[in-house]
Order: structure tokens, then C-alpha cells, then sequence
């Protein structure tokens, strides 16, 4: 069995079926990968290990996925100078939001590449690991150009579609919100959405 290039980490159990959707991709590729539950706050000596031994074990990228406070990315990459990878998962009532501002806010000399919310994000996730893997491997990068290139043919137009109607949904759920709940809300998110 070969070395794992990619380890895969979640903060819980729970996480496994929308973490599930990268490391598909990743074995579709057939790129080996160890998958772990450890979450930064109940397993922080755990999670820290396998931060810091994952380079001398041949991984050359973490994704790391985690919901609520979502720490887990941020851990990992504080203990490692490999990539780490962010999947923000929906585990509270604000449907992953929480999640996605902390994976976005690291501080500088930490960085996590952020990718969106769910199943989506964990796609993402394995893809941006396919393409840092394929730096170093002509073979990979050539199987990586073939399934973008079936993906664009077989998505076509209709995914933007589906993006631009997204975007719209979201605008126009935060237009929905009261004006009490929009004053809440950080003003930088405010001012995306037009509000005053």
C-alpha cells in the first residue's frame, strides 16, 4: 500500500459523509489518502501530532474539515508547513456561515486555503489537492486536464447558471432579513449586500 499523499482530517464522525465526497475524487485519481477524526478541541494532542508528523509520513497537502467554531483548520496549518486545505461544514443553525468565517480569518503567516461550504467545498478541496499534487507529476496533471475538460463539457452552461441563480438567493435571503438582524450582521458583510 502506498504512502498517503493527502490526509484528510474532520473534527467529528458526523463529518465523514460530506468529507467522503473529496476523498471519491481523490481515489478516482487514484492518489492514496488517510482519512482521521480529530477535533482540535477534544483531541488537541492528537490532532497536533498528526499536523506535525504528516510530512515525514509523504503527505504533501492536509484538508482539514470542520464545522461551528471550526478550528481544526487553522490548528493544523499552525503546526505544519504543508497546504492545508479548509472544508467549512454546516453543523450549527447558521447553516455553516460560523464555520466559513473562521476558516477565512487566519491571521497572516497562517494561511488556510478556504474552500466553500459542504459537499461542494469538499469537491473543491480534493480538486485543489489534485492540482498541487500535479505540479510534480506529469502524469497527474495530464488525468487532471482530462476530467476538467469532461467537467466543462458535461456542466456546460447551465453551472454558471446555477451560480449566478445562487448568488441571487443569497442576496436577496439577507435583503429578507429585518432591519434589526441586518444591524447585527459585521459591517463588511453589510456593505456587500448593499445595506446602509
Amino acid at each position: 500500500m502506498s504512502a498517503p499523499k493527502v490526509l484528510i482530517l474532520m473534527g467529528s464522525k458526523k463529518d465523514q459523509e460530506v468529507m467522503l465526497k473529496g476523498a471519491e475524487l481523490l481515489e478516482q485519481f487514484k492518489i492514496p489518502y488517510q482519512m482521521e477524526v480529530s477535533s482540535a478541541h477534544r483531541n488537541p494532542e492528537r490532532t497536533k501530532r498528526l499536523a506535525q508528523n504528516a510530512e515525514k509520513k509523504g503527505v504533501k497537502v492536509i484538508i482539514a474539515g470542520a464545522g461551528m467554531a471550526a478550528h481544526l483548520p487553522g490548528v493544523v496549518a499552525s503546526h505544519t508547513n504543508l497546504p492545508v486545505i479548509g472544508v467549512p461544514l454546516s453543523a450549527s443553525s447558521l447553516s455553516g456561515l460560523d464555520s466559513l468565517f473562521s476558516i477565512v480569518q487566519m491571521p497572516s503567516g497562517i494561511p488556510v486555503a478556504t474552500m466553500a461550504i459542504g459537499e461542494a467545498g469538499a469537491k473543491n478541496a480534493a480538486i485543489l489537492a489534485i492540482q498541487i499534487l500535479a505540479l510534480f507529476d506529469q502524469k497527474l496533471k495530464k488525468r487532471l486536464d482530462e476530467f476538467k475538460k469532461r467537467e466543462a463539457s458535461s456542466k456546460g452552461q447551465g453551472s454558471r447558471n446555477k451560480g449566478q441563480i445562487a448568488t441571487k438567493s443569497l442576496k436577496r435571503n439577507f435583503r429578507n432579513l429585518q432591519r434589526e438582524e441586518v444591524g447585527k450582521l459585521p459591517e463588511d458583510l453589510r456593505r456587500l449586500f448593499l445595506y446602509p
